[in-house]
């Protein structure tokens, strides 16, 4: 006999842009928001009952109702906000998880309400939420909250090599003490306490994570991932532990010899299949 064994449900990429005005001066924020529960809702997958279940357009509603009220200025604590207000006003929720993505926009010359956006790297959150086991829909219970960035496009053009690595019969790559270095990151870490302010977190560890990429004297993709992660966690004492995901986008030396020039590393042909994948986890 069949049974439900788990179930979730929710609405995704509810896209949403947000100015708020202090008088001539602006501030825009574009987040698409993924919204999504588990909890009492056998009854409409098993028997077609919709009685407890919420509508996922409503979900939708809620994600822009809750943003006009709102006085959060970062994902996270706009998370939270939508997160307690779904959990109090749905007592058959059980648990609540909120995504959300940022793409950035900074001002054009210092103008109040003027704009562009910044790319492609997106900031990003993820909100896990299950209210108080007591009962209590205030807000109380547990939470986590995992922050990060997707889509880091970056590239190092010296302090950069790779020699060492196991050969055998299939080895062609040559070593190089020389080589490009580029990735698009994706980074997510955790947060070990909850913050009044996760603005400024981001910012250090984001200026902590570009800077030891840069200044990394790289024996391979590995080894600057990890001194990434170390210099991120001696940054930031909120952070309980890092994930981050590189792969390789290379950047392949053309041959010139047969038009019989020089290629001394300055002409590359970029490209990124296929490619190496590289990820850890890092904690304390």
């Amino acid at each position: 006999m069949a049974r439900l064994a788990e179930n979730q449900y929710g609405k995704t990429r509810v896209r949403m842009l947000k100015v708020t005005r202090s008088g001539s001066r602006h501030e825009v924020r574009e987040w698409n928001v993924g919204l999504y529960v588990k909890g009492d809702f056998e009854a409409c997958f098993t028997t077609g009952d919709n009685a407890g279940l919420m509508a996922t357009d409503t979900m939708k509603n809620t994600v822009y109702s809750v943003a006009r009220e709102s006085a959060a200025t970062t994902m996270e604590g706009y998370a939270q906000d939508l997160a307690r207000l779904l959990t109090e006003r749905n007592p058959q929720v059980a648990h609540v998880r909120v995504t959300v993505e940022e793409k950035a926009w900074e001002r054009i010359d210092g103008d109040d309400s003027a704009f562009r956006q910044r790319g492609p790297e997106v900031a990003t959150t993820e909100l896990s939420f299950a209210p108080d086991a007591s009962g209590s829909r205030a807000g109380t219970g547990a939470m986590t909250i995992a922050s990060g960035v997707k889509g880091l496009v970056i590239l190092k053009t010296s302090k950069s090599a790779f020699t060492g690595f196991k050969r055998d019969a299939w080895t062609t790559l040559p070593e190089t003490e020389d080589r490009l270095f580029g990735t698009e990151a994706t980074i997510v870490w955790t947060y070990g306490r909850w913050l009044d302010d996760y603005a400024t977190p981001r910012a250090r560890l984001m200026h902590t994570l570009l800077k030891s990429f840069a200044g990394h004297n790289s024996r391979s993709v590995q080894q600057t991932l990890f001194a990434m992660a170390e210099d991120a966690l001696a940054a930031e004492s909120a952070v309980a532990e890092i994930s981050l995901t590189m792969p390789n986008r290379h950047n392949l030396l053309v041959d010139l010899s047969r038009f019989g020039q020089e290629n001394a590393n300055e002409i590359f042909v970029p490209t990124d299949e296929p490619h190496g994948d590289i990820s850890a986890r890092v904690v304390r």
